[in-house]
């Protein structure tokens, strides 16, 4: 009989945690899994689901308007922010009730309370110690406040899902995904919104042409971008806030959002206490089996702050798991983890940008195009797409796949595919196209481009 309460101990009921500890128990563990707020994490809650509901809610203003140009009568719709909100909290709850019922039924012991790491095998809940022979660490991350004078006028990304009432006017500060797409989603439903970025094109990280080009688009649709400018400080005015900016412009707005980066939640844990080597950010130090300074313990998702993803951290979670208690062996390529940001219009990718393939030492050719989506020829919206193709010169391997347009996530999801099972640019050329979509121009770029 074993000398400890479980087998595994998760800290956290995220996507992470929950994957883990599902698989866990599938394979015959013992498992309990501590949370002390709402299962399913930050995707669930404050992250993927109510972005990607309320990003469909402001396409509609959209769909309204495009509709016209296709013999629809033009109308005038209003919207309900306390509406909107309502369902999509009742969609969360309805979630956050499936990844609890989902633990207890495949038999995992469900802790409700904040964990504290004692040592190598001990967790305390509310008081009580518990042990394991491993654990695993699956706390996610939590928003960045900038050095900014009157930051705590502002709120953060988490906060934006539960404003009372929608801003008339509103400034979201930075300039990754989460920040496009809150500015996306405020300026759809009709915010008059402006988007201000200490550097010189968004989305940091990605593709620079992606970058760019959503840029232009986003100007296109009448949101406000202030790229190179840094917020210096936030004042209160009466039920607004006067934002100033380090180049001595002022901007007056109902709210201010924080979107500027999330970091890795070990803060409380008692992890240095317990041993466990933490990265100079507050993540935790993990070896390919994701298994930290501490042998027993182990950390999946965005605790270690490789790809704050919610596939990656589920991927991350059933590793650990069949590391532990079933056949060890799966391995994660994070080179081709595919993704897609949800602004408008939406930008999606995988593998390799042109500027990490060249980091790289690899010789390419580039393969891009822009062009209006078939549906805007006839809405009569500027709009534009951009696809674009990075292949590797030498072995024709196609390096990374890029696009910006409608559906761009829906999209890339076959390409993961292809480029995972190693795809070459003359494959890519001898599959046929399904016409007429956006989707085929991927497959019938035929120059490349020399700039």
């Amino acid at each position: 009989m074993s000398k400890f309460d479980f087998d595994l101990f998760t800290i956290g009921g995220g996507s992470g945690g929950v994957r883990a500890s599902r698989f866990a128990t599938n394979m015959g563990a013992r498992v309990a899994v501590a949370e002390g707020a709402q299962f399913g994490g930050t995707c669930v809650n404050v992250g993927c689901i109510p972005k990607k509901l309320m990003s469909i809610a402001a396409h509609y203003r959209d769909d309204y308007a495009d509709a016209v140009g296709f013999g629809w009568n033009r109308t005038q719709p209003t919207f309900d922010w306390a509406k909107l909100l309502a369902h999509k909290d009742h969609e969360i709850g309805r979630l956050n009730s499936v990844y609890a019922s989902g633990l207890r039924g495949a038999g995992a012991t469900i802790v409700e309370g904040w964990a504290q790491v004692l040592d190598a095998h001990s967790v305390l809940v509310n008081g009580k110690t518990y042990t394991a022979e491993y654990i695993l660490l699956a706390t996610g991350g939590k928003p960045m406040h900038p050095q900014v004078a009157g930051a705590q006028l502002a709120i953060t990304s988490d906060d934006f899902f539960h404003l009372d009432s929608q801003p008339r006017r509103v400034l979201v500060y930075g300039g990754g995904y989460i920040a496009v797409e809150l500015a996306s989603i405020l300026h759809g439903l009709g915010t008059q919104t402006t988007l201000a970025y200490r550097g010189s094109r968004l989305l940091k990280g990605f593709d620079a042409d992606l970058g760019s080009h959503l840029a232009q688009q986003m100007v296109a649709r009448g949101l406000a971008l202030k790229l190179s400018t840094t917020v210096r400080s936030i004042e209160s005015r009466a039920e607004a806030r006067l934002v100033r900016f380090a180049e001595g412009t002022t901007l007056e707005v109902d709210q201010v959002i924080f979107a500027t980066g999330r970091a890795p939640k070990t803060q409380g844990l008692g992890l240095v206490e317990a041993g466990v080597t933490l990265a100079e950010n507050g993540a935790v130090v993990v070896d390919e089996q994701l298994r930290s300074s501490v042998p027993s313990i182990f950390a999946v998702g965005d605790v270690v702050n490789r790809l704050a993803l919610t596939p990656v951290a589920t991927s991350e979670g059933m590793m650990v798991a069949e590391y532990l208690f079933g056949n060890p062996g799966r391995t994660i390529n994070y080179a081709l983890v595919p993704t897609a940001v949800f602004s408008h219009p939406c930008v999606a990718s995988v593998g390799l940008s042109e500027e990490q393939a060249r980091a790289k030492g690899h010789g390419l050719r580039i393969f891009r195009s822009s062009f209006t989506p078939l549906r805007h020829t006839l809405s009569g919206r500027s709009e534009r797409a951009l696809i674009k193709l990075v292949v590797d010169a030498k072995t024709d391997r196609v390096l990374g796949a890029h696009l910006v347009g409608p559906e761009a996530g829906e999209i890339i999801q076959g390409f993961a595919v292809a480029l995972t099972c190693g795809a070459t640019k003359a494959q890519f050329d001898a599959t046929l196209g399904v016409h007429p979509t956006m989707a085929e121009e991927f497959v019938t770029l035929r120059e490349p481009v020399t700039a």
